[in-house]
């Protein structure tokens, strides 16, 4: 609860009415999906339909799948640049590149 305000909460930097995203998260979650999708390339074989840059984008899709999944089961999504959420994301980003790579039909040259 802020000083002096019972229906806000500080979280981060700013003040936010609870429900409300806050900007700073929405930047934590951009560079945690980033790492996730970084990692999850080497895990799941093949290339994706966009590069190095799609599984990317794909991870930060994945940041948010795995947060989904998590609060799902009823554990806590991502929580700010830490190792659990960056495993919350990679789960998700790794759910969602071999989901890719099976729709686009692409398989590794191994």
């Amino acid at each position: 609860m802020a000083a002096g305000r019972p229906d806000c909460e500080r979280v981060g930097f700013k003040i936010t009415r609870p429900g409300k995203v806050n900007n700073m998260f929405i930047i934590i979650w951009l560079v945690v999906g980033l790492i996730a999708g970084y990692l999850a390339k080497f895990v799941v074989p093949g290339e994706g339909p966009g590069g190095v840059i799609g599984d990317l984008v794909i991870g930060v899709i994945g940041a948010f799948l795995g947060g989904w999944i998590f609060g799902f089961f009823g554990h806590s999504g991502i929580t700010g640049i830490n190792i659990y959420s960056i495993v919350v994301a990679f789960v998700g980003a790794v759910i969602l590149l071999f989901l890719s790579r099976l729709l686009s039909g692409r398989r590794s040259g191994v």
